[in-house]
């Protein structure tokens, strides 16, 4: 008893504190001697004890057919780090990108899809289609009405209306030019009396036997020439005001008007090509087509009734803009040569001062900026 055997100091097993058997050190070595053992060996005919063990059953590593290095096993429990450090990489092989930029799921995960990216090209092409569709049918229903053939959209108080503004921009253009063409005449009487009064005051101090009568005349045509200019400051506040009023805000009305009759010639150019094809066989071809032309039949529609509107909103502004611009103005001018005609120089002023008229001064030119501020 006092010399224990080699058996004995060999199968010492370690116990763990729960008193189970701690095999992990002998896991461990079974695991290092996979990993050393080179691939040609087979580990069916293999048997291997450990710690001088007699007995062939305990200590025996007994392994199958090798197929090939096998992977190492996981632990049960990852630390953080390793477990962080892995979802990154499962993330990234759910997703695999290919040349074309589009994202393609294999096995989990959002799919996400690219936009297709659009050609300018291609889209001015398709304008381009549009455009030349648009104007072929608008084109075949102007020559469709003017032949007589093809039927029109008619409202008849907003077309009598448009009538009377188209005759009624005439007149005042005719009023117009008559109104430069006195104010140009004027301008020249005005600018021959008033050297007419130089030359009367000129021979006023020359000549001693006829002092007076020409100092008479020359004050008679500075006085004329003064009432002229008094006139023609008004005649011209008269032509600015009804040139704004035809060459502006009627010009304005008739710009709308010249849009509600484009959308009206587009409404009936896609209603004559909806009623065609309705006349026709109804089929699986032919529906889609109808569809379609039914579409943009009622997107016309609704832009000529916009129109419509609109055109009836600028007329009615138009009427009431035009009676108060065109009385004042009127006004003004009778006021002005029934009192040049007179000779009633202080009605002619207070004229003037009536409607807000400044004269400028001959000969004094405009004040310089240093001056109006």
């Amino acid at each position: 008893m006092a010399q224990e055997s080699p058996k004995n100091s060999a199968a010492e097993i370690p116990v763990t504190s729960n008193g189970e058997v701690d095999d992990s050190r002998e896991h461990g070595f079974n695991r290092d001697l996979k990993r050393s053992l080179p691939a040609g060996l087979g580990l069916s005919e293999t048997q291997i004890t450990s710690h001088g063990f007699d007995s062939t059953k305990e200590g025996v590593i007994e392994a199958g057919a090798f197929q090939g290095s096998p992977a190492p096993p996981l632990p049960s429990v990852m630390s953080p780090s390793r477990v962080a450090a892995s979802r990154p990489a499962q993330q990234g092989s759910d997703l695999i990108v290919p040349a074309g930029g589009q994202r393609t799921q294999t096995k989990s995960g959002p799919v996400i899809l690219a936009d297709e990216i659009k050609n300018p090209a291609m889209e001015k092409l398709e304008l381009v289609r549009k455009w030349s569709l648009n104007t072929y049918k608008c084109t075949r229903q102007i020559i469709s009405e003017k032949l007589g053939r093809g039927s029109r959209t008619v409202d008849l108080e907003l077309e009598a209306q448009i009538d009377i503004l188209r005759d009624n921009k005439k007149k005042y253009e005719n009023i117009l030019r008559l109104a430069q063409t006195l104010s140009t005449q004027l301008f020249q009487m005005v600018h021959t009396q008033r050297q007419l009064g130089d030359a009367f005051a000129d021979l006023s101090l020359k000549s001693l036997e006829l002092h007076e009568e020409f100092g008479y005349n020359a004050d008679t045509q500075k006085l004329l020439a003064k009432n002229g200019e008094t006139l023609l400051g008004a005649i011209n506040f008269f032509i600015a005001s009804v040139n704004t009023l035809v060459n502006k805000t009627i010009e304005d009305t008739l710009m709308t008007v010249k849009q509600y009759e484009s959308a009206r010639i587009e409404y009936d150019a896609y209603r004559t090509d909806l009623e065609e094809l309705n006349l026709g066989p109804r089929d699986a071809n032919t529906l889609p087509k109808i569809e379609q032309s039914q579409h943009l039949f009622q997107a016309h529609k609704e832009k000529y009734d916009k129109m419509r509107n609109d055109v009836s909103i600028k007329l009615k502004f138009l009427e009431e803009n035009k009676v108060k611009v065109l009385h004042n103005q009127l006004v003004l001018f009778h006021n002005a040569i029934a009192a040049y005609f007179a000779g009633n120089q202080k009605q002619l002023e207070q004229t003037l001062k009536q409607f807000h008229i400044k004269l400028k001064t001959p000969g004094v030119d405009a004040p310089s900026w240093l001056e109006e501020q």
